[in-house]
C-alpha cells in the first residue's frame, strides 16, 4: 500500500482542499480506499464553523470564534458559477440579494457569519473543479432540503453547528437510466439525527443512503465534499422524488422522480474563511 501523503501547511481548509485534491483529482479512477476516506473524514471531523467563516454560536451567546479575514479573492457567490447542484435547480436570489440577506448576519467585529442570523437555507460556494466540489449549507430550524440523488458520486458530510434529521434511501436495482425515473428503493436511514458531534458521514453511487432529505432540527449547517460535482453536461443533474410508503413492505419505499418544488429557494453568500491555494493544474 501505498504511503499516504502528509497534509499539507496550513489552515483546515487548505488542508481539506490539497486532502480532496490529491484523493479525487483526474487520473486516479475507481472509488477512494478505505484509507483515503478516512484521511479525508479525520480532516472533516476536526472541522469547526470558523474554519469556514461562519460564527456557530447562538444568538444568546456571546461569540468564542476566532476572527477570520474574509478578503481572500476566492470568495464566490452561490450559484455564479452554474453548476447543476441543488443550489442551481432551485431558484436562487442574485448576488445582490443574497448578499443582502446575509449582511444583517454578519458578526460585526470577527468578519462572519452569524449561523443564528440566517433566515433560508444559504449555500456558502467555497470551490469548485470538474473532480470534485467544497461547500457549506446553512438552515434555519424547520428547513429543509427535500429528497434528492447524487448520481455517481461519493459525498462526504459533516455538521458543523446545530442538529439535522436525514433520511435516506438506496436503489434496490441498479440503475438502467441515468437518472432514474422511478422505481423501488430501500431504508438506509429514517429519521437518524446528526449533529455537531457526529462523525462525518459517507455516502456512495450505490450505497450508504445515494438519495436523501435533510430537515434543520435547529440551526445548522453542514459542510459537504461532492466527488465528482453535480453536471448536466455530465450526466449527473440533481432529482427530485417523492417516496411512497409500501405498508405490505416495511423498509421500502417507491420513488417517483417530480419536479424541483417551487417552493425550494437557496440563497448565497460568499465564504468568509481562510483564503485557499488551488491547483490550477488539475482544476
Amino acid at each position: 500500500m501505498a504511503a499516504q501523503p502528509m497534509e499539507a501547511e496550513g489552515s483546515k481548509m487548505q488542508r481539506l482542499y490539497d486532502a480532496c485534491d490529491m484523493v479525487f483529482s483526474s487520473g486516479r479512477a475507481g472509488l477512494p480506499t478505505p484509507r483515503q476516506l478516512g484521511w479525508l473524514q479525520g480532516i472533516l471531523d476536526a472541522m469547526e464553523p470558523a474554519d469556514v467563516g461562519i460564527d456557530g454560536s447562538s444568538g444568546d451567546e456571546s461569540t468564542s470564534c476566532v476572527a477570520i479575514d474574509g478578503s481572500g479573492d476566492e470568495a464566490v457567490d452561490s450559484g455564479s458559477d452554474g453548476s447543476g447542484d441543488e443550489r442551481s435547480r432551485a431558484s436562487t436570489t442574485s448576488d445582490e440579494t443574497s448578499e443582502g440577506s446575509v449582511s444583517s448576519g454578519r458578526s460585526g467585529g470577527h468578519g462572519l457569519i452569524l449561523g443564528h442570523a440566517i433566515k433560508q437555507i444559504t449555500y456558502i460556494h467555497i470551490h469548485e473543479c470538474e473532480d470534485f466540489s467544497i461547500g457549506v449549507f446553512c438552515f434555519p430550524a424547520g428547513a429543509r432540503l427535500p429528497l434528492h440523488d447524487h448520481p455517481r458520486m461519493v459525498v462526504l458530510t459533516k455538521v458543523l453547528y446545530g442538529s439535522i434529521a436525514l433520511k435516506s434511501y438506496d436503489w434496490v436495482t441498479t440503475p438502467i437510466s441515468n437518472p432514474k425515473r422511478s422505481g423501488l428503493a430501500k431504508v438506509v436511514a429514517d429519521d437518524c439525527v446528526l449533529q455537531a458531534s457526529s462523525k462525518t458521514s459517507v455516502l456512495f453511487p450505490r450505497s450508504g443512503g445515494n438519495i436523501h432529505s435533510l430537515t434543520a432540527l435547529t440551526p445548522c449547517a453542514i459542510l459537504d465534499v461532492l466527488a465528482p460535482p453535480y453536471s448536466e453536461e455530465q450526466a449527473r443533474p440533481s432529482t427530485y422524488y417523492v417516496d411512497i410508503p409500501i405498508p405490505p413492505l416495511p423498509g421500502f419505499v417507491v420513488l417517483e422522480e417530480i419536479d424541483t418544488p417551487d417552493d425550494l429557494r437557496v440563497a448565497g453568500a460568499p465564504y468568509l474563511g481562510p483564503e485557499l491555494l488551488f491547483d490550477l493544474d488539475s482544476c
